[in-house]
């Protein structure tokens, strides 16, 4: 265990669980103070309770802009500033393929994963911008960069974080606030409800089942001094998915041709 925080004050939104609450826990192991922000108060406050005074949890609707900057004053109030925001809370949107996808989920979708993320940064940034500097990581997903079929309002939200983010961190450059994405791939959490090992085998480089710890530590990097020069980026944590197939899966589509012929 390492101090990479020490003196830092973070919050975690959507941090009662999953990716959330692995870097929740492993933000107090490093030494910051960490403002755990959810809608599910039970689990929220849970957590808070196990990691003691270090760790307190209040309510909040990412998609609510007055909660999120009662949430920023709280936490400024609780611990004496605000260093590293992780806007992490986000929600699935429908699986109907698009012709059949009624899209009554987009205002919805889009108010937590995007409006979220752009709130929570306006929020944060406007106190680290007066106070000397911080750190912001928004949580994409490889389903914002790599295209695909099905959960197309959730594609486009996870998409669109990537774009204001890179916006955001020029904008916010000139203020020693950095702004970063990590880009989750087949990482198991409350929201994953597909089979996880047949997607892994099709689709992973990387032979390893993906932990929200493994996740958290690309957080805990980008939240640390460590990448103190490291701005407008985005981390896919993903086994090598957006890199390429695995190639055993490329062998299989060899083996499947034809036999070449010559006349």
């Amino acid at each position: 265990m390492g101090q990479e925080l020490s003196g830092k004050v973070a919050i975690v939104t959507g941090g009662a669980s999953g990716i959330g609450r692995a870097t929740v826990e492993l933000f107090v192991e490093e030494g910051a103070r960490v403002v755990i922000a959810d809608v599910d108060t039970a689990r929220g406050e849970e957590v808070a309770a196990k990691l003691g005074a270090v760790a307190t949890f209040m309510r909040t609707d990412v998609a609510n802009a007055n909660e999120v900057q009662e949430l920023v004053d709280f936490t400024v109030s609780r611990f004496g500033g605000l260093h590293v925001m992780f806007n992490n809370a986000g929600i699935g949107g429908s699986r109907e393929r698009f012709l059949d996808d009624d899209l009554e989920d987009f205002h919805r979708v889009m108010a937590v994963n995007l409006f979220g993320v752009m709130v929570g940064s306006q929020r944060a940034a406007r106190h680290m911008a007066k106070n000397g500097g911080g750190s912001i990581i928004n949580n994409s997903s490889i389903g914002g960069i790599q295209p695909g079929g099905g959960v197309i309002t959730y594609r486009a939200s996870k998409a669109a974080i990537i774009h204001v983010s890179r916006s955001m961190a020029v904008e916010l450059g000139e203020y020693g606030v950095r702004v970063n994405c990590i880009a989750p791939g087949l990482i198991l959490t409350p929201m994953t409800s597909y089979d996880l090992a047949t997607v892994r085998r099709r689709s992973q480089p990387l032979n390893r089942e993906g932990q929200p710890r493994d996740v958290a530590n690309a957080v805990l990097f980008l939240a640390s001094d460590h990448s103190a020069q490291v701005t407008g980026t985005v981390v896919p944590v993903d086994g090598g998915v957006t890199a390429g197939a695995p190639v055993k899966k490329f062998k299989e589509i060899m083996a499947a041709r034809p036999s070449a012929t010559t006349t």
